[in-house]
C-alpha cells in the first residue's frame, strides 16, 4: 500500500476514522471529507484529523480530482454524494469501507473477526487489550472508542495501530459484508434479529464460523449454540470453543456472578484443565461477563495463557459510550450508552436495575425505519423493564429527508409503553427531552442517554451535567 492515494468520504465516522488511520500507518496518503465538519459538528475531532496530517475537503466532490485516488465509501455508494459522482466523472477507484477492511484483514497471516447483534465493540477492546498486554503488538479495527488506548495524542482510539502479522476487527452482519471476511479466529457473541432475516443471517454467520481455523461460540444463544452444534457434526468438534454463563458443559463458564457499582466478580471455569479462576471485571453487567468470556476464548486460541488474559482484563477500562458515566451533579449521574435495538437497550436497563435509583432515560431512534421494523419490541422492552418510577423520553428521529416511511414515531412508541402503566413522553426536539430531564431530576436519579450514529449525543450528555444543579 506503500504511498497509495486515498479520500475517505465521511472520514469522521466511528467506522471510517479508525479505517484512515490503520491505512494512513502503512503508508497510505489520506484526504477525506464529512458532512458534520461542513456543518461545524465536533469540530475538536476534526482539528485533530489535521492534526495528523490528513487534509479535510468540504462533502461537495472538490477533494476527488484524480484518477489515481481510491475513493472509500461507507457500505451505500450513491451517486447522489458529490465526492462518488467525482470519483466517477475523474475516473477514481471506489471502493467500499468493508471491502477495503476485509482486504486488510484478510491479508494479515493471522486473524482474529468479532462477530454478532451486540456486544462486538466490547469484545473487540477487550481482545485487543489482552493480545496488546501480551505483547502481540495487534493492529485493531473498532467501531468504537477504546479507553485504554485513549491519551493526549489518540483521544479518538477506535484503532490501535501495531504490526502486521495480527488483525483484529470488528466483523459486520447487517450489510452482508461479513462474508467477505477469512478469520483465523471466528468469535460469535450471540444471534438475534436486527437488520436481516433469521434465514440470511444464518447463512452470514454459518459461512463466517465454516471458514475460520476456530470458532468461539455463545453456548447461551440458540443461534450461535447451532453454529457449535453443525461444526461438530462437519466433523470439525476441535474448531469450537464454547462460553456460557452457568453451564459447566461449555469449554470456559462463568459462576457465582456478583455486581459490583462499577463492575462484576465472578469464578472462571476451564473445563480443558480443570481450572476455576476467579475474575474481577470493571465494566458492568451479565453480557459484560458474556463478553469478557468470548474475549478469553479468542485470546486462548491463540495461545495467550487463561491466567495472563484474565490478568489483563481486570485492567479493561470500557469502551466509550457503553455505559459510560459522564459525571454527578446534583446527586444525579448521567450515563451515556450506544444502546439502539431491544437486545442492547434491555441489557442496559437490566444493568442499571442492579442497583436502586429512578432512570430517567432519553431514547434517540436513529431513523423511522428501525422504530416501524421493531415496533412491538421496542415497547415490549421498555416496558417490561422499566420500573413503576422510571421515566423514558423520547424525540422524533431526525428526518434527513427522502423516501423514508414515516408512518411509525416516537409517540407511537411512547403511547404503547403508556398502555403498560409506564410513564412515556414524545417530544419534537431532543433540547426539549433535555429540558424535562432537569426539570424532572431528583438526587438519587441516574439519567440515561441512549443512541446510536450520532457523536453529538456525548455533548449532550456532557451538557446535562453542566446543567444539573450541584449538590448543596
Amino acid at each position: 500500500m506503500h504511498q497509495d492515494d486515498y479520500f475517505f468520504c465521511g472520514i469522521g465516522g466511528s467506522g471510517m476514522l479508525p479505517l484512515a488511520l490503520i491505512v494512513q500507518s502503512r503508508g497510505g496518503h489520506v484526504e477525506g471529507s464529512d458532512r458534520s465538519n461542513d456543518q461545524g459538528r465536533t469540530p475538536e475531532k476534526f482539528d485533530w484529523l489535521r492534526g495528523r496530517g490528513i487534509a479535510l475537503h468540504p462533502q461537495d466532490g472538490s477533494g476527488v480530482a484524480r484518477a489515481e485516488q481510491i475513493v472509500v465509501a461507507t457500505g451505500a455508494v450513491e451517486d447522489t454524494v458529490p465526492d462518488i459522482g467525482a470519483a466517477r466523472r475523474v475516473g477514481a477507484r471506489i471502493v467500499t469501507r468493508p471491502q477495503m477492511l476485509s482486504q486488510l484483514f484478510n491479508a494479515a497471516p493471522t486473524s482474529i473477526g468479532i462477530a454478532g447483534t451486540s456486544g462486538k465493540s466490547t469484545i473487540t477492546g477487550m481482545v485487543a487489550w489482552i493480545l496488546h498486554q501480551a505483547g502481540r503488538a495487534p493492529t485493531v479495527m473498532n467501531g468504537a472508542v477504546m479507553r485504554n488506548f485513549v491519551d493526549g495524542d489518540h483521544p479518538y482510539a477506535s484503532a490501535l495501530i501495531g504490526g502486521r502479522d495480527l488483525f483484529v476487527s470488528e466483523v459486520d452482519e447487517s450489510d452482508g459484508s461479513i462474508a467477505a471476511y477469512d478469520a483465523t479466529v471466528a468469535v460469535v457473541s450471540n444471534i438475534s434479529l436486527d437488520h436481516k432475516s433469521m434465514e440470511e443471517l444464518r447463512d452470514l454467520f454459518g459461512g463466517f464460523v465454516a471458514r475460520a481455523d476456530w470458532a468461539v461460540l455463545n453456548l447461551d444463544n440458540p443461534e450461535t449454540a447451532a453454529l457449535a452444534q453443525g461444526l461438530v457434526e462437519a466433523g470439525r468438534p476441535d474448531a469450537v470453543l464454547t462460553f456460557a454463563l452457568g453451564n459447566e458443559e461449555a469449554d470456559l463458564s462463568a459462576h457465582e456472578l456478583v455486581p459490583q457499582p462499577t463492575g462484576m466478580t465472578f469464578r472462571l471455569k476451564d473445563r480443558a484443565s480443570g481450572a476455576s479462576l476467579p475474575v474481577t471485571l470493571n465494566v458492568p453487567g451479565a453480557h459484560n461477563v458474556a463478553n469478557a468470556l468470548a474475549a478469553l476464548g479468542a485470546a486462548t486460541a491463540l495461545g495467550v495463557p487463561l491466567a495472563d488474559a484474565v490478568a489483563a482484563l481486570e485492567t479493561f477500562a470500557g469502551i466509550r459510550r457503553r455505559m459510560e458515566v459522564v459525571g454527578t451533579a446534583g446527586g444525579v449521574t448521567v450515563i451515556d450508552d450506544f444502546a439502539h435495538n431491544p437486545d442492547k437497550i434491555a441489557a442496559t436497563l437490566k444493568t442499571l436495575h442492579a442497583f436502586d435509583g429512578r432512570l430517567l432515560i432519553l431514547f434517540q431512534p436513529h431513523g423511522f425505519g428501525p422504530l416501524k421494523l421493531m415496533k412491538s419490541e421496542f415497547i415490549e422492552g421498555f416496558a417490561g423493564l422499566m420500573r413503576p418510577d422510571d421515566v423514558l423520553l423520547m424525540p422524533e428521529p431526525v428526518y434527513y429527508g427522502g423516501t423514508t416511511d414515516r408512518s411509525v414515531g416516537s409517540e407511537d412508541i411512547a403511547a404503547g409503553v403508556r398502555a403498560h402503566d409506564r410513564h412515556a413522553e414524545a417530544l419534537a426536539t431532543r433540547e426539549a427531552c433535555g429540558d424535562r430531564m432537569i426539570e424532572m431530576a431528583q438526587p438519587g436519579d441516574r439519567i440515561v442517554v441512549m443512541g446510536a450514529r450520532d457523536d453529538t449525543l456525548s455533548t449532550f450528555a456532557e451538557d446535562l451535567v453542566k446543567r444539573l444543579k450541584p449538590s448543596a
